[in-house]
């Protein structure tokens, strides 16, 4: 079986000794030594100055949606995983979709000042499978107009923009680490600010609102991630640069494999540096989607429609016309595509969207 991702693992022998620490100081959770350990290995890799460890992606964008003091209306993307809306409507904010940019996929930023009132508060943008949001523009929007931006990098580890960490852009970026994620640490996941202040507020708010054992900053959650969480971050990082390559390889073997078939393939913003997260491609309609779909499925391989569907068709919100994205999700499919996938697999996938689409 072929499933659309599937975990890296760490030599086991490297996490067992992290385990025998464990063990010998029973330190389990509430911010232990190898989630402090990490956190400062993750700031210094990625260059950002404040890098909060959460339990997970989700918990990252509501307290960063908290930390912000959002309320009203927030702008966000349509085509995005279901919790960068869920986060809003969970926080009592009102989600506003813009639609996106056709080629990369991400929040087009000239429709974001058409839909903002009075009652805006915020964009929530995200970076499309490691794909950058127009961060320049976006962050001048947000400065003319004087809004907050959060940035859903949940696909976007390592990704740089002119030689600069992503995460460095706008008020708050969030990570997810899960296991489907190319640097992951099992579940989890991750805030990240440059912000003191937010920073400040940020610490409080993921530990229950805890100052000390018996006072209280004000309303907290428990956002803490544990030790053995932590300690599979501290085996994965240390690879993540062969990750990166393996997948970079891999991702070119893709493309020249399909070169063939009338497929459109995601286009990287200009002054990137790429992290080769996923593998979508877009199809000329469902229809082909649906049957290469079929056809790979009785082949017993698995990609996945991500995103569908697009998430203004949400039936807890109002609808709100986003045309692109809606045809968009109907015709994208991310294939299989992972660290250890093999050329072998790969063939053996493009075979199959050749013989079903060309045929």
């Amino acid at each position: 079986m072929i499933n659309v991702t599937k975990a890296y693992l760490p030599p086991l022998e490297e996490y067992i000794e992290y385990l025998k620490g464990i063990w010998e100081r029973v330190h389990l959770t509430n911010h232990g030594p190898l989630v402090i350990e990490l956190e400062q290995r993750l700031k210094d890799y990625l260059g950002v100055k404040h890098l909060f460890f959460v339990n997970n992606g989700t918990i990252a964008l509501q307290i960063a949606i908290k930390a912000l003091d959002l309320k009203g209306k927030v702008i966000t993307t349509p085509f995005s995983y279901v919790a960068t809306t869920s986060s809003l409507v969970w926080e009592n904010c009102e989600p506003i979709f813009v639609d996106i940019e056709p080629d990369y996929l991400c929040l087009n930023p000239d429709l974001i000042e058409h839909a903002i009132t009075s009652d805006t508060s915020a964009i929530l943008a995200t970076h499309v499978y490691g794909n950058l949001c127009d961060v320049e523009v976006i962050e001048e929007i947000a400065r003319r107009n004087n809004l907050k931006v959060i940035y859903d990098a949940a696909h976007a580890f390592g990704v740089k923009y002119k030689n600069t960490s992503v995460l460095n852009f706008g008020d708050i970026s969030t990570l997810s680490f899960h296991a489907t994620k190319i640097f992951h640490t099992v579940e989890g996941g991750a805030i990240v600010t440059n912000s003191d202040e937010l920073a400040d507020k940020i610490s409080y708010m993921r530990n229950f609102g805890h100052n000390g054992q018996e006072a209280f900053w004000g309303v907290g959650i428990n956002g803490k991630n544990s030790e053995f969480h932590a300690a599979m971050g501290l085996c994965v990082l240390p690879q993540f640069a062969n990750i990166l390559r393996s997948r970079k390889d891999m991702y070119e073997y893709y493309i020249n494999a399909l070169q063939e078939v009338n497929l459109k393939l995601l286009t990287i913003r200009n002054n990137t540096d790429y992290n080769y997260a996923y593998f979508p491609v877009i199809f000329s309609s469902e229809e082909d989607l649906l049957q290469v779909r079929k056809t790979l499925n009785e082949a017993n391989i698995f990609p996945r429609r991500y995103f569908y569907p697009s998430l203004n068709n949400l039936p807890y919100l109002t609808y709100q016309a986003t045309p692109i994205a809606e045809e968009l999700s109907k015709k994208v499919l991310c294939l299989p595509f992972h660290t250890e996938i093999t050329m072998e697999e790969i063939n053996q996938i493009t075979s199959l969207i050749k013989k079903t689409i060309l045929c």
